[in-house]
């Protein structure tokens, strides 16, 4: 198959490619850029001359939060009824904030509510800023999205560091924290207007793969047609030859009947008493029921390829099948039918079996793929042409489509989440 055969139908690959593009809003804002957050932790250990000082790199700046410096004293809320609250969720969270401390910063663990209620409970309580540690150890922070908390500043961190903190916390430690712009982080993976770009591009390959595939179906069936008309007209001719071709009964005494002379060249069977036989220009004899079909395919002798149009003056510009090969299953059929015919209005009772043309002054017959088609043979090869063309535009629209959830998942690590 051609090239453009393989192209695939659009209105397939379009509509899987638009049910597999429909892109999350979330996906949008993963694309856009973020800050990170340099944090400096101090741990004022009673007994212990010299702090404790770590540092931790991956912190992130929520979307919605200021992208300033800030520094306080770290504070977790108070168990709630006897329950440690780590998650500031609940309308009964407090902190407990000792009244020489001017700033303090809030820690809370990721969950159960959005980001949003978590910062503005916080900053209800007079936090200058939110420290949220992720609940799933082996997840990096995300970049938060809390609309409307104000001038508070938010920042998330790992589990692992958070509960560092915490532990601190629970022992009644000093925990001083120090909070810095990082850098600037554009996305990392495909953003959105990639993604749009890659289905633009593919929908266009797509369109004009398939005009040209158009273009391929409408020549062939120009081609298919054309053919059909010459072929009625080839056989029209076909028939008004062989009508002005002389026909005689073979009779006792003939020079056909003579044991020497040639057996017919299309059932190799020798001439009998009350055989008709078809005597063409070329002065070649046959069996009438055997070389009609014969002409009216091809037109042309068995034997020496003689174009009887030609010979007979009809249509003499018409270009005979002389290289289309002997389908030999439908001449089989109407030899067949024709000799059954002829035998009813003969005396002898002899049958007629057909073999291939084996005689030695034939020349070697075309191969079977130079027949010319039948209308049932063009629509088979036309509907595996398109099983083979839908099968590749699914695919091509599955391929893409897998291309777009593994740029999502990639998506991941840059995640703009709500809670």
């Amino acid at each position: 198959m051609s090239g453009a055969g393989r192209a695939g139908p659009a209105r397939l690959a379009t509509l899987a490619l638009l049910t597999c593009s429909l892109w999350p809003a979330r996906a949008d804002n993963a694309s856009q850029e973020y800050y990170t957050a340099l944090i400096n932790v101090t741990v004022q250990e009673p007994g212990r001359g010299a702090p404790l000082t770590f540092r931790i790199d991956r912190g992130r700046y929520g979307l919605d939060s200021p992208k300033a410096e800030v520094r306080g004293q770290v504070l977790a809320p108070l168990p709630i009824h006897g329950v440690a609250d780590h998650l500031g969720c609940d309308p009964q969270t407090r902190f407990l904030v000792p009244p020489n401390i001017k700033q303090w910063i809030a820690l809370l663990q990721r969950g159960n509510c959005t980001f949003k209620e978590k910062i503005s409970r916080a900053a209800f309580h007079n936090a200058v800023a939110v420290v949220i540690y992720n609940n799933k150890s082996k997840e990096e922070p995300v970049t938060m999205t809390h609309p409307g908390t104000g001038d508070i500043i938010a920042v998330m961190i790992t589990e692992l560091r958070g509960k560092d903190i915490l532990s601190y916390l629970e022992k009644n430690i000093s925990v001083q924290m120090t909070i810095a712009v990082g850098t600037r982080m554009p996305p990392k993976n495909f953003s959105r207007g990639s993604l749009v770009f890659v289905s633009i591009s593919f929908i266009v390959l797509m369109i004009i793969s398939s005009a040209w595939l158009i273009f391929y179906f409408i020549q062939k069936i120009r081609y298919t047609n054309a053919r059909d008309r010459n072929q009625r007209r080839l056989g029209d001719a076909a028939k008004k030859a062989i009508s002005k071709l002389t026909t005689r009964t073979v009779k006792k005494g003939d020079k056909e009947t003579d044991p020497d002379f040639d057996h017919c060249a299309v059932c190799i069977e020798s001439y009998k008493q009350n055989d008709v036989v078809r005597i063409l220009p070329c002065k070649h004899v046959f069996h009438k029921s055997c070389v009609d079909p014969w002409l009216s395919e091809h037109c042309t002798c068995p034997m020496c390829k003689l174009n009887i149009l030609k010979a007979l003056g009809i249509v003499p510009n018409l270009p005979c099948t002389d290289n289309v090969a002997f389908d030999m299953e439908r001449l089989t059929r109407t030899q067949a039918v024709n000799r059954r015919s002829a035998l009813g209005d003969l005396t002898s009772d002899n049958s007629l079996g057909l073999e291939p043309l084996r005689t030695s002054g034939i020349s070697p017959l075309p191969q079977d793929g130079e027949l010319t088609p039948r209308t049932g043979e063009i629509n088979i090869a036309v509907t595996k042409e398109w099983f083979i063309i839908a099968s590749f535009g699914l695919l091509s629209a599955l391929t893409l489509c897998y291309m777009i959830i593994r740029a999502t998942a990639s998506l991941n690590a840059n995640e703009v989440e709500w809670f």
